[in-house]
């Protein structure tokens, strides 16, 4: 059977154990899934069908007789934990080198020029958590006017500006400055605009976030599926991870519902290619927070969502479930953690197997390309003909 559609949904964080490198990188013992299974509101019974918990390396939940598709887990190949190495990876491009990241802030050379181009001056720059960082630091903000200006674990300059002082759209401009002078040397995975509203104490970040990621330095196979004329469609920052490179129309969304309603409007549509969606609430809502009850509940209503979904899929679909990272919400740290990732497809033409613990997400894009019969040069291995009935 022909393949018409694919479906491949990023649930953003949901790593599934620590990766044999994971001591490096300070993420030793890190399994976001089971921080989330352990939770009393952790219910999944559309993904335990289609095999997560027959996964490799999943021993603390039951799996099912017999999973309804193809299930295994996916080894990171690149350097780093963050969401656009995760993403490009998935795509082919594995980064050999890691994005640079911050730990005592950003250099003076770097905010000098910023604020010069700006005309504004500069709070904070050090790692911090994203809503303690407004509640420090917002009332100076708003006496000064000053940018404030943080980052994490992860390769990511952010921004925060309140929206009655710095108007959403210039926000947005600063961070072009921003990611115009972080190349080279300092080229950081992503400048991310974090407007806030509110007053002291109960200042509240806005769902207009937006990343402006680094341009993907060579084609990736969404690259690969446009040259062949085949639809890729974004939902989700996927647009801005990959800056706009290999997909089509951008289609935001705010928040997980609304990036599955955006989904379910995709299923009922007629197109011919991928349609590729990134959940950002697992990570930014609740892993980053340490949120582990809020996280199991989000992934529950994800898997509620899913029995629909699934039953909105032609014959000639296939639904890829995966992840970019883990974020494990009951260990000390709020950054990403170093982990396994977990896969699950399904649709009428896929066989029931273990496809084992793959070498690279790479594999995934790779897979997606040969199922739609285009050569691809990206990185990775397909298991196609694991998956696909004869």
């Amino acid at each position: 059977m022909k393949i018409k559609r694919i479906f491949l949904i990023v649930l953003d964080s949901v790593g599934i154990g620590e990766l044999p490198d994971a001591g490096n990188y300070g993420d030793e013992g890190s399994n976001t899934l089971r921080s989330c299974f352990m939770q009393e509101n952790f219910s999944v019974p559309n993904m335990k069908k289609l095999g997560l918990f027959n996964i490799d390396g999943i021993d603390y939940a039951d799996g099912c007789n017999s999973p309804a598709g193809a299930y295994g887990r996916l080894a990171e190949c690149s350097k780093g934990k963050d969401t656009t190495t995760g993403h490009w990876e998935i795509c082919g491009l594995v980064s050999e080198k890691p994005f640079p990241t911050y730990p005592d802030g950003f250099p003076k050379e770097v905010l000098d020029e910023f604020s010069k181009r700006t005309g504004r001056g500069v709070l904070c720059n050090k790692p911090y958590s994203g809503t303690k960082v407004i509640l420090d630091y917002g009332r100076e903000h708003i006496k000064t006017g000053d940018l404030i200006v943080y980052t994490s674990a992860d390769s990511v300059f952010q921004i925060a500006a309140h929206e009655d002082v710095v108007p959403v759209e210039q926000l947005y401009d600063y961070c072009r400055t921003a990611r115009s002078i972080l190349r080279g040397e300092h080229g950081v995975g992503r400048v991310i605009a974090r407007p806030f509203t509110g007053e002291y104490p109960n200042f509240e970040r806005t769902p207009r976030r937006h990343d402006f990621s680094l341009v993907p330095p060579k084609d990736t196979v969404l690259d690969e599926l446009l040259a062949a004329g085949y639809d890729v469609r974004p939902v989700g920052k996927i647009y801005d991870i990959f800056a706009g490179k290999g997909v089509m129309d951008a289609e935001p969304t705010v928040g997980n519902k609304d990036g599955m309603t955006k989904t379910d409007a995709w299923a009922d549509r007629d197109f011919n290619g991928l349609c590729f969606v990134n959940l950002v609430d697992f990570d930014m809502l609740y892993g980053h927070r340490n949120d582990a009850v809020g996280y199991a509940r989000a992934l529950s209503e994800f898997d509620e969502w899913l029995g629909g979904f699934l039953n909105k899929l032609r014959d000639d679909d296939i639904l890829f479930i995966t992840a970019d990272h883990g974020c494990d919400p009951i260990t000390p740290s709020t950054d990403h953690s170093r982990e396994y990732i977990p896969l699950l497809v399904f649709g009428k033409s896929v066989r029931s197997v273990n496809i084992g613990t793959r070498s690279s997400f790479a594999d995934i894009g790779k897979t997606i390309a040969d199922i739609f019969g285009v050569r691809s040069g990206a990185a990775g291995e397909s298991f196609k003909d694991l998956i696909l009935k004869g």
